[in-house]
């Protein structure tokens, strides 16, 4: 259908059977359009980019510190002032953008919540729409909800956490809406729709919109997202740096390039996050053609695996360097209801991970779950007696390229890739019903710890990696695991429930292996079935 906005060209798919109009109003739209018609065509060439750049890689070669910018690497300068809100982070808690999830998460005593349009969230049309109305009514501090076969209701607490939004990234388009017959940008939809709406109610409550950026690749998608918020922010007649921004350092090629991103968003970037689970995707998948080049087992990948380690220390070193947080990774663990060894062990695995990073010299933390952040929290308190960990400069850290890259020791058993089958089509089909964040064995698992399940299924079957028991990693044993996963799956409660989708995600999730050529995100063949 036609949108009635005068002057413009805006289509939504015929798929959309409610507009949102209080959302997508003409004025709204208006915005949007302008982002599309500005910054669209800077987004392709960088998305070409990172093709040339994969290039590169596929031939052997591994990322280098820049030349060309050991200028800004080398000299004395900081980012610009952190809000006062911003400034203790010490726990944070992410999740998708459903209403209930909002409120727990906002009152779960955090000091941030990171609302996910992202990995987090299937992007479904009124997921991404109508969690743009609960972000409104998070913000008014208004958003209630009802679950009326429970007899629950859910309301804000007067003290609540500090919001961040986290939009989609730069190689995620909104399908569901067009411009001149080109799809939008899911991270302009989500980035512009929400200052749009909220800036000025922010601003004048003395905050301002906060976000997350997730999978940039190279300091010039940081430039471009500098140049939507200067832009943004004169469209919106705010003064220049009162949007701020975190950015997750969840690709490999980032972190070979942490001052020069800081650099490129100095006005309004207020830290880094070690966004652990992309990583790990995001290094098997830059590096998946080179030879013998092998990751193990992803539960033998661990945030004191060297490589990890290494990343992890070195954001520390360069944040506090130019004056910015360095937020430690996810705690995936959830609850273990009915088992009180089992939980006592995973709570204790969540405090170890935590007193690690508040020691190395992180400012926060991740936590997945409300039950997590009393553990993260006491870490913290004890071992961080300051608002953040700034005055840390980690001068005794020297990270090479070498150390960046370091492949990780271990090896590929039949548990782990029947792990990564199961794991990976179970989060599909939940994905494909519209759910981001899927609670698996424990985990709460999203997109990057199923991108990793099925990177890996694919890398060890295109060099037939040798298992720890001495088979090949063939096509026949692959097939064969796959069948038997796919069997017990079929016969499970989920599967006979009505609307699963799981013989589209067992054919999905087979396809993204088996092909000769790499998907480079699993959402984007998926995206087509939401």
């Amino acid at each position: 259908m036609i949108h009635n906005l005068k002057e413009s060209k805006i289509q939504f798919a015929n798929q959309v059977n409610n507009d949102y109009p209080k959302i997508l109003s003409n004025e709204a739209l208006e915005f949007i359009t302008v982002l599309h018609e500005n910054f669209n065509e800077k987004r392709l060439t960088l998305l070409k980019n990172r093709e040339l750049q994969q290039e590169v890689f596929d031939r052997g070669n591994f990322p280098k510190f820049p030349s060309e910018t050991k200028n800004i690497r080398e000299r004395d300068w900081t980012a610009g002032k952190i809000p006062e809100d911003l400034l203790d982070r010490r726990v944070e808690i992410t999740g998708p953008v459903d209403r209930k999830m909002i409120i727990n998460a906002l009152n779960s005593g955090a000091k941030t919540f990171m609302a996910d349009l992202e990995d987090s969230n299937s992007p479904t049309w009124n997921n991404s729409i109508q969690g743009q109305q609960n972000l409104i009514d998070a913000n008014k501090k208004t958003i209630t909800f009802e679950n009326i076969k429970k007899g629950k209701s859910y309301k804000l607490n007067n003290d609540t956490a500090v919001l961040l939004v986290r939009p989609r990234g730069l190689h995620l388009n909104e399908r569901h809406l067009k411009i001149d017959n080109e799809e939008v940008s899911g991270s302009l939809v989500d980035f512009g729709l929400y200052v749009f709406h909220n800036t000025k109610l922010l601003v004048d409550n003395n905050t301002a919109p906060y976000f997350y950026l997730p999978k940039l690749e190279h300091y010039t998608e940081a430039r471009w997202w500098n140049e939507v918020f200067v832009f943004s922010q004169n469209y919106l007649k705010i003064p220049k740096g009162t949007f701020k921004t975190t950015v997750l350092v969840e690709t490999i090629t980032a972190s070979f390039q942490l001052d020069e991103i800081i650099f490129e968003l100095r006005d309004h970037i207020v830290g880094l996050n070690c966004g652990r689970w992309d990583y790990i995707f995001s290094y098997i998948k830059k590096f998946r053609n080179h030879k013998n080049f092998i990751v193990p087992n992803r539960d033998q990948v661990t945030m004191e695996t060297p490589f990890m380690d290494a990343y992890s220390k070195l954001v520390i070193q360069r944040c506090h360097k130019r004056g910015i947080l360095a937020i430690g990774g996810m705690a995936a663990q959830i609850p273990i209801k009915n088992n009180k060894e089992a939980n006592a062990a995973a709570l204790e695995k969540v405090r170890k991970d935590k007193e690690r990073e508040v020691k190395n010299g992180h400012d926060g933390t991740w936590v997945a779950h409300p039950a997590l952040v009393e553990v993260a929290m006491k870490e913290f308190n004890k071992f961080m007696k300051t608002p953040n960990q700034l005055h840390v400069t980690r001068d005794d850290v020297k990270i090479s390229e070498q150390d960046l890259v370091e492949i990780p020791k271990g090896t590929v058993t039949e548990v782990g890739i029947r792990k990564n089958i199961n794991v990976g089509i179970l989060y599909l089909e939940a994905w494909l019903r519209g759910h981001g964040a899927v609670a698996l064995y424990n985990l709460m698992e999203d997109a990057a710890t199923a991108e990793i399940s099925r990177t890996q299924l694919w890398q060890w079957l295109k060099n037939e990696v040798q298992l720890a028991d001495g088979r090949k990693f063939n096509l026949v044993l692959y097939k064969k695991l796959f069948d038997e996963e796919v069997e017990k799956i079929t016969s499970s409660i989920e599967a006979t429930s009505e609307n699963n989708k799981f013989n589209l995600a067992f054919k999905l999730f087979n396809k993204l292996v088996v092909s000769e050529t790499f998907e480079e995100f699993l959402t984007l063949p998926a995206y087509q079935f939401i």
